[in-house]
């Protein structure tokens, strides 16, 4: 599991880590990624508030601008190019010490969805005893965000779930209809393309399958249908055959 810029620190992505492996058939992993330095719990009240109605335009923008700095200085320390090292760096070796007869899944949220994504690049795969193999089995991506495409999404070897939402404020709908077209056009150029599976939540404002306001009926089941299909791809992909 790779989760949201919140990391280790945001409860929830513990709390969703431990659901995965109460379902009983999995190890899970939830790596630091950022090395100890995930971004402030303030800033994810200031984005991703549990209850939306309760926050004021000015006081979400006021304290967004006062934490303007500070974020910026993160994003510095966690580029592209050395978030990606440190994740595959991480795959590897989890591939590497993992027997060929076990599968490996990984799903992100939000900042980790690019990364679960790009697992499964062709251009990602390695080499093990003698074959070309990739770093993961299959993949779920939330609400991924930063995505290049078609750079992170074309010449995929393993099944993808995408998980959109239909309000997301930082990744927009239309990425779903990028992505697709992009898997068209592969389709349509003969090129094999793994299962790809799309669903959209409503309202499904940006962190809906992490971060969200249990006492709204929509949003609850935002959170709990989201896990529902980690589980349920997973369970296709990595536990049957």
């Amino acid at each position: 599991m790779y989760s949201d810029v919140f990391g280790l620190g945001l409860p929830n992505n513990k709390i969703i880590a431990d659901a995965y492996g109460k379902s009983g058939d999995y190890l899970v992993y939830m790596p630091d990624f950022f090395q100890g330095d995930p971004l402030s719990l303030q800033v994810a009240n200031l984005l991703i508030p549990v209850d939306a109605a309760k926050q004021s335009t000015l006081g979400k923008y006021t304290g967004l601008l006062a934490r303007a700095p500070s974020f910026l200085l993160w994003m510095t320390r966690h580029k592209v190019g050395p978030t990606t090292k440190v994740c595959m760096n991480f795959l590897e070796a989890l591939r590497r010490d993992t027997p060929r007869t076990r599968k490996i899944g990984m799903v992100g949220f939000c900042w980790g969805g690019k990364y679960a994504i790009c697992a499964g690049l062709k251009s990602n795969m390695i080499e093990l005893g003698g074959e070309y193999v990739p770093l993961v089995d299959a993949a779920v991506a939330l609400h991924p965000s930063h995505l290049s495409v078609p750079e992170d999404v074309e010449h995929l070897v393993v099944p993808v779930s995408y998980g959109w939402g239909e309000k997301d404020e930082a990744v927009s709908i239309d990425t779903k209809a990028k992505v697709e077209g992009v898997h068209a056009k592969s389709k349509a150029d003969g090129i094999n393309v793994p299962e790809m599976e799309h669903k959209v939540y409503t309202p499904g404002r940006h962190g809906f399958a992490v971060r969200g306001n249990p006492d709204d009926p929509l949003e609850r089941a935002c959170l709990e249908d989201s896990e529902k299909q980690v589980l349920t791809w997973f369970q296709r992909w990595l536990l049957s055959g």
